[in-house]
């Protein structure tokens, strides 16, 4: 058909279906680009081998020739916790993905027969195309987290050996380099080591990004074919087809979440109880039988369970953009090029993106432990300024100059290029501001924080109290972000508006997932050290690095609950096109959205307890396996020479049951219960249960998630012996350490495993409403078996 007359030259025609080339060039581009990119980045960190001598290259930059400053039985215990770690998360990985296989066969068979039902008839056309997006993007999300982990612990140990001191050989180039500030002179171990992590983080970050887009295009292009896109009826049946992607994901994404958190911080507040607390002995000491299982679960929960949890936010935004696109028939009649603008903005990301991630490596390294918080923010801050800089001529070569979109209200309102990227960059900015917002109340280098770390002063209640109090006041500043977001999106474009700014808080996502797993990798490198028992400086290097992760990841939950919250908004404003209903019918005056907003309210509640027992209940079991192994390993505990050997596989067996045992009730309780309020009461009261899940969850989400990382880094505060008391310091050891340790394991499964969690909760609930919306409006006209109406 020919195109809208407003457009111009901007757009080229297009007829029945016909797919735009230079939208296919800049996504597919991007997408492979963003896979090399990551395959590059790859082989600098399998340039540092392991074992008693380095030589040759290390992070790709010549002339470095590296040695490990302990002796053999230090690089023989290296090489074997590593070798620990890997397998310990492999088994464990396996095992959850067995799991998930048997629930991608069970559900998508559910996902083939409900969505095959709209309209009084059956269409299994649909149904089927709908369960092979599901499965397509269920094993994206398996790929996307195991790739994650596997490079996670692969960098692990390199990242460690990077952290030793190099025998310093100079060339002309580094010289001249160096005198121009482009790189440090090879000698910088903390530079090495910095580079190690944070590149370990761009393969994760790279290659979860260019896979889910070339994915999830070849999705769209693939079922074209069945729905042309230009056809009003068929259209629509192509983006519901492929909505099922998101859902897949995003289900994924849950037991990666869920399994992932409940296995690493049963692990982690396991070890500290066991071993700090009860038995007074460092943190990863390598006498503490759950240490390896720690290390383990920060691979399976931190890395794999956030690959997962945003590659989910990626699929749905996206989903979510384009059935909200397709409503628009001014965005219709201008072709392929205006409907693909939502992949467009995450092409455009891996590029920026990309360009920037080689100014914390190369053009403004790490020199000092100071540089490595502000080196991170800056690669962040950057990133953000560049995609604002070159969102706007991708907006204006793929929009029509003038477009309407017909709101829930039946009005029309009218679109431009210039309101698409205000939308954009107000999901962008909010991000960027979230992130920072929440390092302001867990960093040890602010007040709050440091005010948490001051009341151990009075033992471990009144560090509680403040933690907690901490939390709740972090909540305000996010979410009255969030909250103008959604008033100045929803103001100009309606819902799709909604899902560019979520697509543009997600715009810079291979930089921030670099950022996070940046993280664990040091997490994993510094107990590395401890447990091989490398010399002093080693471990301060990885330290100090760590604590800055300890910042960073608290950055990345920020930005992932804000996403969260804007991606399931995104989606629940799908749901509403998809079932046509008004403005009326999902007013709160309405008993039946009233009573379901309560509901939706409830179950983040009932999620987080769920969650956080499940972590007591595994916790328990470790800690009293520690204690018997101390008991019953003559000469364990005191470290006498010559002692028996901690059975580490005992811990990550314990770890591994509970966390599949524990995460299946949470699981069942958010994918059930959207689906039988459908089915029973109706669209409107899941309307309510939505509106109500996602208020509460967000700032649950956020309070839970600061909460843990003020007393994580309150107690890093004590550590570094930085706390005074009337003058006196109070070191490793003291009273107040023991009351910043009690805080930091309480804090555990709030920011690692119920709070990250909720992530999912907002998403799973919407997408899952989305894709069964037809279905639900098949029943009782959507008024549900029980039909409260009459």
């Amino acid at each position: 058909m020919d195109s809208s007359p407003i457009l111009g030259d901007n757009i080229l025609s297009s007829k029945s279906g016909e797919i735009d080339g230079g939208s296919t060039a800049l996504i597919v581009t991007a997408g492979v680009v963003g896979i090399l990119f990551a395959v590059y980045l790859y082989r600098l960190i399998a340039s540092i081998s392991l074992g008693s001598s380095q030589t040759g290259s290390l992070n790709g930059e010549q002339g470095a020739n590296f040695h490990l400053l302990a002796d053999g039985e230090s690089n023989r215990k290296l090489i074997e916790i590593y070798e620990a770690i890997r397998e310990g998360a492999d088994s464990f990985l396996f095992a959850e993905y067995r799991i998930c296989m048997y629930f991608i066969i069970g559900f998508g068979t559910l996902v083939l027969i409900l969505t095959s039902r709209a309209d009084g008839k059956w269409d299994f056309e649909v149904g089927a195309l709908t369960a092979v997006a599901f499965v397509v993007g269920a094993l994206t999300s398996i790929v996307s987290g195991y790739l994650g982990m596997k490079v996670a612990v692969f960098s692990n140990a390199r990242t460690t050996v990077s952290a030793m001191d190099p025998v310093k050989k100079y060339t002309t180039l580094y010289i001249y380099l160096y005198i121009f500030n482009i790189c440090t002179i090879v000698g910088c171990s903390m530079d090495f080591s910095f580079n190690t992590a944070f590149r370990a983080g761009g393969v994760m970050g790279f290659s979860l990004c260019g896979l889910a887009l070339l994915t999830l295009y070849t999705l769209v292009v693939i079922y074209n074919s069945f729905y042309a896109f230009d056809d009003v009826e068929k259209g629509k049946k192509l983006f519901e087809c492929v909505a099922g992607f998101g859902l897949g994901g995003s289900s994924i994404a849950l037991f990666g979440r869920v399994g992932g958190g409940i296995y690493t911080k049963a692990a982690d507040v396991g070890a500290d109880l066991a071993g700090k607390v009860v038995s007074g002995i460092p943190e990863d000491d390598p006498r503490n039988p759950a240490t390896i299982a720690d290390n383990v679960g920060d691979n399976v929960g931190d890395v794999a369970g956030m690959g997962s949890d945003l590659f989910g936010s990626f699929a749905e935004a996206s989903c979510a953009a384009l059935v909200v696109a397709h409503s628009s028939q001014d965005l219709v009649d201008a072709g392929w090029r205006a409907l693909m603008f939502p992949l467009m903005i995450s092409a455009l990301g891996i590029f920026v993106c990309l360009v920037t991630s080689f100014l914390a490596t190369h053009i403004s390294p790490v020199r000092t432990e100071h540089d490595v918080e502000k080196v991170l923010k800056v690669q962040l801050g950057v990133t953000t300024i560049l995609m604002t800089a070159f969102l706007y001529p991708v907006a204006d070569w793929a929009l029509p100059k003038d477009f309407e979109i017909t709101n829930v209200s039946e009005d029309i309102i009218k679109g431009s290029p210039i309101k698409a990227c205000v939308c954009v960059w107000m999901g962008l900015w909010a991000g960027c501001l979230i992130g920072f917002i929440t390092e302001y109340y867990t960093s040890h280098s602010y007040q709050p924080t440091r005010e948490v770390a001051q009341a151990c002063e009075t033992g471990a209640a009144t560090n509680i109290i403040y933690g907690l109090a901490l939390g709740y006041k972090s909540v305000a500043l996010p979410v009255v972000l969030l909250a103008l977001v959604v008033y100045v999106t929803f103001t100009l474009l309606d819902m799709f508006g909604v899902a560019l700014a979520a697509l543009g808080m997600l715009g810079t996502l291979a930089t921030c997932l670099s950022i996070d797993v940046y993280g664990p990798v040091c997490d994993n490198a510094g107990g590395i050290a401890e447990m091989a028992e490398l010399p002093e400086d080693v471990r301060e290097k990885t330290d100090a690095l760590d604590a800055a992760g300890n910042t960073t990841a608290a950055i990345g939950k920020g930005f992932a609950i804000g996403s969260a919250c804007l991606v399931g908004l995104a989606l629940f404003g799908a749901f509403i096109k998809r079932t046509g209903l008004k403005a009326e019918d999902v007013t709160i005056l309405s008993p039946i959205v009233f009573a379901f907003l309560l509901i939706g309210a409830m179950l983040p509640y009932f999620f987080s307890a769920m969650t956080m027992k499940s972590v007591g209940i595994a916790a328990a079991e470790m800690v009293k396996e520690v204690a018997h192994q101390f008991d019953t390993i003559p000469g364990l505990l005191a470290g006498t020479a010559g002692h028996a050997p901690p059975d580490h596989a005992s811990c990550i067996k314990i770890s591994t049951e509970a966390s599949l045992r524990e995460m299946v009730a949470p699981a069942i309780l958010v994918m059930s219960t959207p689906i039988i309020s459908g089915i029973l009461f109706g669209t409107t009261a899941v309307c309510g249960l939505l509106a109500g899940a996602i208020s509460s969850s967000v700032q649950m989400a956020i309070s839970a998630s600061n909460t843990g990382g003020a007393w994580d880094n309150a107690k890093k505060w004590v550590e570094k012996g930085q706390l005074f008391i009337d003058g006196v310091q109070q070191p490793k050891g003291s009273e107040c350490h023991k009351a910043a340790v009690v805080g930091d394991t309480v804090g555990d499964p709030l920011k690692d495993t119920s709070g990250p969690a909720l992530n999912i909760v907002m998403k799973l609930m919407a997408i899952l409403s989305l894709v069964f919306a037809d279905f639900f409006v098949s029943i009782n006209h959507g008024k549900g078996l029980i039909d409260w109406h009459s």
